[in-house]
């Protein structure tokens, strides 16, 4: 950071590589959704950076209105203090400073997760600049007349004081009653019963709806209804609204508390009366009985007196979902309410935000997040823009004492365009997503026409999760086309909700929450970051658990270890192998990297980094690690000059190519382990990412190779099956470990035999062997006996008397009859729903397969253990 490593110059000729990261609240803390998207995002800039790209990841942090305001109001509300008494302006000063305080804890814990963004530009959505750019919109928007102000519906929020939008409402299950209440008709003739959850509400009925077909009520619309608990008379009316299955087929309308009630109430030109204030209390028009009650204070003497009057024919247990505010998880209160809202509906700015998705222009991962898109613009409702908080951006609407008004930048502007200097402005901020939205070019220093805006927008990819795709994907989307004429990105990336390891949301009140901190603390960054992609599969959630990070710190340890290794013996060895004299082994291991670039780079381009993390891993422990470098170590203990300065070679080509691989998903163990070797440049992190070389891809030495380590493997797992398990065979089992095996290879061609014979070295010492023969045909059995072993190439041989060495017949018998019995039992299990019609005709057939897979497995098992059986004699 401090070389300027992440830094991006809007000069340079190169291809720009943009990403705006969604800027965290400056309330928050790592948390494992963040640690995912930024490591991400990191991943992304890193390679990019790497492949040529003058790349900006531009970081930041959101203001987040009620959720900063909520904080500081908990934390005078310990000192005994409201905001009310601190006032507007000295609330925002003590606001100030728990940010300067607090603010920056997520943007260290950001660099210690390693993410290498351009730290120089790092934006803030109250800083200066950025707010001259939502004022900017505010009043663009205002002069096109996008926005108004209205009496309507809203979701209220009685305990953060403010109203909060649709897409920040969630629904909760709860456990609640259903009350039926007796509606009396006026003249007497009788009563329509209501069910409601909500019996408080009935205090601001103004009708009962019935489905205009429904015969029940043929005749009685149009009849005024009595009521209960108040003085008025409200109409039975005919609405769509009502459904004639649902019970009674009547339902309650009440339009100044229910969106649904609202919107018949607005069809039937219904009066709308508040029951409910803005303090969650009962109004005066809830009748002198209620007034000044808590709303479920209310409730319980509302049901108390229908009881007493008789009007309560029942009551029903009645779970069902309730919305609360997703910040305080507060009952939400829809109300009507005066506030500034923004037109959606039928808009060109929403138009253009539908076209150019429909064009893909902007393309999502995974695709399906497109419909989910499109689905959600055409039915979008007006936006409301404002919140009764004091933190945040201030609306910029300025009221003559008539109440008339002006939209203005700044009061001077305000008294210029009111003609008076008489002005007051909106007390109410903008909605948090209102700022947001201008993230991709505020950022970059619009209005104003900057060198970086000019670069970097359009931006390349957002990634984020799917909770915010309306409330803040949607947005940008259509403020970039409105006030850039360009779609704000070429691509967004939808990645995975990351779960706990029983499939639910981590969250505090479940304590399954997995603190990242606390796992870089404990396993390194590197560690937690490979665990996070290597599960990344796109458009899976992640099922993650503290136990999946520390193969993720063993991967990075198996790195280092081989790491040393080859710096142990790297001496004076040049940094680029010569293939033409390479070794088998050595041509192998090039032709494999080269095919493991090819796969990161195509897995990082889609999106796809669990294949990418899983071709690494592979390549690194398997290949590299466990073969190559154990096939390495005759060379390299021989005493043949050139052969050991071509593994040197290969060794360090083929380690320093693979870092710069791994690279972008493990900065810090792959900087500090390609500063030791030698290397071209000052940082990996500007080092070019690999690009795979076609003439180094060779059929030939991956299928003569795959033979010799098949050939090894299968010795290994022959060696294993005749070790005899418990604590009673350990002397034999300490034998078989250190045991030197004769064998005859059987090759099927005389290609397969000269492999052998090259590698017989590197073959006899890691499949611990002693004599080995390489014959045309299996060996003679007269009075020895042997077990056989093959793989696609060769087959082997070995005499049954070594791998029965030191073994107890007797009790090896019984054990294997001990095995037989189970595998038998477990046999006829699987052949049993084979064997069930239903079972293969009804399951999925994926089910099927495997069970068909298990019993060919089975049967293989019980075969092999027949034959070691019969050995015994």
């Amino acid at each position: 950071e401090a070389e300027g490593t992440f830094h991006a110059d809007p000069a340079s000729p190169a291809q720009p590589y943009t990403i705006m990261i969604p800027p965290p609240n400056v309330t928050g803390s790592l948390h494992m959704g963040h640690a995912l998207t930024y490591t991400v995002q990191d991943a992304l800039g890193r390679w990019k950076r790497m492949s040529g790209y003058e790349t900006l990841i531009l970081p930041g942090t959101d203001h987040a209105g009620i959720a900063t305001q909520n904080v500081v109001e908990k934390q005078i509300a310990k000192e005994g203090l409201t905001r009310f008494d601190l006032g507007r302006e000295r609330f925002v000063e003590r606001v100030w400073q728990w940010k300067a305080e607090y603010g920056a804890r997520i943007i260290t814990q950001l660099k210690r997760l390693g993410c290498g963004f351009d730290w120089s530009r790092e934006r803030f959505t109250l800083d200066g600049d950025y707010a001259e750019a939502v004022l900017e919109a505010f009043v663009q928007f205002f002069d096109a007349g996008y926005i108004y102000r209205g009496n309507r519906l809203i979701n209220w929020c009685p305990r953060c004081r403010t109203v909060i939008s649709d897409i920040e409402v969630e629904e909760e299950e709860q456990a609640g009653h259903l009350w039926h209440i007796r509606y009396p008709y006026a003249d007497g003739s009788g009563f329509v019963t209501v069910a409601t959850t909500r019996p408080e509400t009935m205090l601001g009925d103004t009708a009962v709806a019935v489905n205009p077909s429904d015969p029940r009520y043929f005749g009685r619309v149009g009849t005024m209804i009595a009521l209960p608990l108040t003085d008025r008379l409200i109409p039975l009316i005919a609405d769509d609204y009502a459904q004639a299955e649902f019970g009674t087929g009547a339902v309650k309308v009440t339009p100044a508390h229910d969106p649904n009630d609202y919107e018949a109430g607005k069809r039937n030109g219904l009066p709308m009366i508040t029951v409910i204030g803005f303090d969650g209390n009962m109004t005066a028009d809830a009748g002198e009985r209620y007034s000044g009650l808590d709303r479920y204070e209310a409730r319980n003497l509302v049901v108390a007196d229908l009881e007493e009057l008789d009007l309560l024919e029942k009551t029903e247990d009645h779970p069902h979902r309730v919305p609360t505010c997703e910040r305080c998880r507060t009952t939400i209160e829809p109300l009507l309410s005066d506030q500034w809202f923004m037109t959606m509906q039928g808009t060109p700015i929403v138009q253009q935000a539908i076209d150019v998705v429909e064009r893909d222009e902007i393309a999502f991962a995974p695709d399906r997040y497109k419909r989910i898109y499109l689905e959600w613009m055409a039915g979008l409702r007006d936006w409301p823009l404002s919140r009764q908080l004091w933190w945040g951006h201030r609306i910029p609407i300025y009221y003559r004492p008539d109440g008339s008004y002006v939209a203005a930048k700044n009061m001077e502007e305000a008294i210029q365009k009111a003609g008076t200097d008489q002005l007051t402005q909106d007390p109410d901020v903008l909605d948090t997503w209102f700022s947001s939205a201008l993230w991709p070019f505020a950022t970059l220093g619009w209005p104003a026409k900057t060198p970086d805006l000019d670069y970097f927008y359009p931006t390349d990819v957002l990634t984020t999760s799917r909770e915010i795709l309306y409330l803040w994907v949607a947005r940008m989307i259509m403020t970039g086309m409105e006030f850039m004429g360009q779609k704000p990105f070429d691509e967004v990336y939808i990645f995975a909700t990351v779960l706990d390891k029983k499939g639910r949301r981590m969250s505090k009140s479940l304590g399954n929450g997995i603190d990242p901190v606390e796992m870089i603390e404990k396993y390194g960054a590197d560690a937690l970051r490979f665990s996070l992609l290597r599960l990344a599969s796109k458009g899976q959630d992640i099922r993650f658990s503290e136990e999946r990070i520390p193969e993720s710190r063993n991967f990075a340890n198996k790195l280092w270890n081989a790491a040393r290794f080859v710096l142990i013996n790297l001496e004076d060895a040049p940094s680029t192998p010569n293939p033409g004299g390479a070794s088998l082994p050595e041509r192998w291991i090039l032709s494999r990297l080269q095919r493991v670039t090819e796969k990161v780079n195509a897995a990082l381009g889609t999106y796809d980094f669990d294949d990418a993390c899983a071709a690494l891993y592979e390549f690194l422990w398997n290949e590299f690690c466990d073969w190559f470098v154990e096939l390495c170590k005759p060379a390299l203990q021989g005493d043949d000059a050139e052969a050991k300065q071509s593994a040197r070679a290969t060794l360090c080509h083929v380690l320093e190519t693979t870092l710069r691989l791994l690279h972008p998903i493990m900065p810090y163990v792959t900087e500090e382990i390609w500063q030791a070797l030698p290397h071209q440049g000052e940082t990996i992190c500007l080092a070019p990412f690999p690009q795979a070389d076609p003439s180094l891809i060779d059929g030939d030495a991956e299928a003569g190779m795959r033979l010799v380590i098949d050939g090894i493997t299968a010795l290994r797992v022959l060696r294993a099956e005749f070790t005899p398990p418990g604590a009673e065979n350990e002397a034999a089992r300490a034998a078989m470990l250190t045991r030197r095996l004769t064998v005859t290879v059987v090759p099927e061609t005389e290609a397969a035999a000269q492999t052998l014979r090259d590698q017989l070295p590197a073959f006899t010492a890691l499949a611990r062997l002693g004599d080995v023969q390489i014959a045309p045909a299996p060996p003679e059995l007269g009075a020895a006996k042997f077990v056989a072993t093959g793989v696609p190439g060769a087959a082997f041989y070995v005499p049954a008397a070594e791998l029965l060495e030191g073994i107890d017949p007797g009790r090896e018998r019984a054990r294997l009859a001990q095995e037989l019995a189970k595998l038998d039992k477990e046999l006829a299990g699987v052949q049993g729903r084979l064997n069930n019609p239903n079972f293969v005709s009804r399951a999925a057939p994926d089910v099927v397969q495997k069970a068909q897979q298990d019993a060919m497995d089975l049967a293989q098992r019980r075969e092999k253990l027949e034959a070691r059986r019969a050995l015994l004699g």
